[in-house]
């Protein structure tokens, strides 16, 4: 899933999310152009599974979704097996 342009407020990305026993998600955060952030593409993004309503993303070497709050990106999210209820960002 690829979401529309946005802009977001915070450095957290929190997920309403439930996986089965074998599935997975990942998100990856694109820049305006389309590309990966740095420390935030999805090879980052420590895999979410299980079922959990506010589950805080991760990315491997503290990838720091706070530095691109307040400028346009869209989220990658990769799923196999799993259900995304809402993801918000605080």
């Amino acid at each position: 899933m690829l979401t529309k342009p946005l802009i977001f407020d915070g450095g957290r990305l929190v997920l309403n999310v439930s996986t089965s026993a074998l599935g997975w998600l990942r998100v990856e955060v694109r820049d305006r152009e389309g590309r990966p952030i740095d420390g935030l593409a999805e090879d980052d993004c420590i895999e979410v599974f299980g079922d959990d309503i506010e589950h805080h993303v991760s990315w491997q070497h503290d990838g720091d979704l706070g530095r691109s709050a307040g400028t346009l990106v869209r989220l990658r999210i990769t799923m196999r097996d799993a259900d995304l209820y809402s993801l918000r960002f605080r």
